[in-house]
């Protein structure tokens, strides 16, 4: 108990016509997020948060459902500022996101800095562990830019992208403790089965 499981939305419909924060959760998202509603920690979750994007909160709906609550929205919980560029293809994406996470103190094309990034993520955790009452389990419906931030802040390890979640696709969950802020286990799928939790130490 007293788990944070921090989860990020995993495949969208990417439309370069639409908002970034209004892209919508793809039907293999979708598929993916029915998976994770069969994992055992599920059912002792007691509470739901998520961003205020339109992906975030279609993930944290199907968490919030399945347990029989709704979710409560943080715009804290946003993925890391990237307006000033807005939509930018795969390559390009990519190669601004590792200056991103390379410098950390810088704006890179006008984005929102990853230190300053760091510093919202942490203490939007800080208002949802505040924000629900002690002994329940929360689920984090967010981004992966900010969840390897919050990664990085609980390894106590600089800002670096080797943190970053596997494969690209989005659709990855760690676990920590919501008092100690110490993990309990690094990225794993979000459909992963037969994964036990570890004690807590």
């Amino acid at each position: 108990m007293n788990c944070v499981y921090f989860i990020t939305h995993p495949d969208v419909l990417i439309d370069p016509a639409v908002p970034i924060t209004e892209w919508e959760l793809s039907p293999r998202g979708r598929q993916r997020m029915r998976a994770l509603l069969g994992q055992p920690w599920v059912a002792d979750l007691g509470a739901v948060w998520c961003s205020t994007e339109r992906k975030a909160i279609d993930g944290a709906e199907m968490i919030a459902n399945a347990i029989g609550t709704v979710p409560r929205l943080l715009a804290a919980l946003g993925e890391n500022d990237r307006s000033a560029t807005g939509y930018l293809p795969k390559a390009e994406f990519e190669a601004t996101a590792d200056a991103f996470f390379a410098n950390p103190h810088d704006s890179v094309r006008g984005w929102e800095t990853a230190a300053d990034a760091q510093r919202r993520i942490v203490a939007a955790i800080a208002t949802v562990s505040i924000g629900t009452p002690a002994g329940h389990d929360i689920a984090v419906m967010s981004h992966g830019g900010v969840g390897t931030l919050l990664l990085c802040h609980l390894k106590r390890c600089p800002i670096h992208r080797t943190e970053d979640q596997p494969d690209g696709g989005g659709g990855n969950y760690y676990c920590f403790d919501r008092e100690a802020y110490s993990l309990r286990h690094d990225w794993r799928p979000i459909e992963e089965t037969g994964a036990t939790e570890p004690p807590m130490l």
